[in-house]
């Protein structure tokens, strides 16, 4: 009907123009593609195809020509295992900011939760500490404070690289909101101030299937916080229990559920396959009416001698 408001949801951000390095982003109108490297041999979706230097490497400069505008860069994988050391974690991280710093200014993140890789990987050029723990250690927010980088809070409840099983909540939604919130104000009580801060409901991260389907569904209600929500869909099992597909095939899923959390108010879309995600994203900041078409032909002349439909 004539009058009505959006039915898309525009979150109340506090400080919606982020500078990242030689990089500005203004989460009012755009929304940042977030490319995933991780230089694990066991990574969740790669099983080690970036676990090379110069794979990695490539791999990263490669998601910035595909259309990432952020490559975040990660040593140890978030599923459960033996611990690994913080000097063995930066020297796997450490060598690919270093190269990709050197070779693009993409914003670079640093997916760890050790307060000893993150004032390394920021010395070593990363803007972001990217801490999927949800703080479990509180010193990585004292040295991104001390730094002046961003820091991700992401809601995960298990210790890091343990097993948390049969999560259960109330409200999903609700209490993952309510863990952001405290962690935000324990991050800015430490120093970070909240020009800084992104918040990320972990979808997956000690949830089931059920509980991240809500996530996705509410997302406004984690936008509403009011920073930058990060959504990080990208081929989990999530949406592979809920269309029967392994990883290989759910590239689809991936891209609907990303945009169902942009319409929610994602900001920042953590994702595999870059090229695809980077059309979806543009379509739809498109449709918001944040981008300009990339030419104007069909039905635009005395003649429609665009290709019909």
């Amino acid at each position: 009907m004539e009058g009505m408001n959006s039915p898309f949801y525009t979150p109340p951000l506090r400080h919606p123009v982020r500078q990242f390095g030689a990089r500005t982003l203004d989460f009012s109108h755009q929304v940042a593609l977030m490319a995933i490297v991780n230089r694990t041999p066991d990574s969740f979706y790669d099983r080690g195809a970036t676990f090379a230097l110069d794979a990695a490497v490539a791999a990263s400069l490669a998601a910035v020509d595909d259309g990432a505008d952020w490559v975040d860069i990660g040593g140890v994988p978030f599923a459960p295992g033996p611990a690994l050391g913080a000097a063995e974690e930066a020297d796997r991280v450490i060598p690919v900011i270093e190269a990709v710093s050197a070779a693009s200014n993409v914003i670079i993140s640093v997916d760890t939760f050790l307060p000893e890789v993150a004032l390394r990987s920021i010395a070593a050029g990363a803007h972001v500490i990217n801490d999927t723990t949800g703080l479990a250690n509180p010193e990585i927010a004292s040295v991104v404070a001390q730094s002046g980088a961003h820091l991700i809070i992401t809601h995960s409840l298990a210790k890091p690289r343990t097993v948390f099983p049969q999560p259960r909540y109330s409200d999903v939604v609700a209490e993952v909101a309510a863990f952001l919130n405290d962690k935000v104000e324990l991050a800015m009580s430490l120093g970070v101030p909240p020009e800084k801060i992104i918040v990320d409901p972990g979808h997956d991260l000690n949830k089931n299937t059920l509980h991240t389907l809500e996530i996705t569904r509410r997302f406004n209600e984690i936008a509403a916080l009011g920073f930058p929500s990060l959504a990080a869909v990208s081929n989990k099992d999530f949406i592979g229990e809920t269309l029967n597909q392994d990883k290989a095939a759910r590239l689809e899923g991936s891209l609907a559920a990303g945009v169902i959390c942009i319409l929610g108010g994602a900001r920042i879309l953590r994702m595999h396959n870059v090229a695809s995600a980077s059309s979806a994203i543009h379509m739809t900041e498109a449709v918001l009416g944040w981008r300009e078409p990339a030419y104007l032909k069909h039905n635009m002349g005395d003649v429609n001698d665009a290709a019909r439909s």
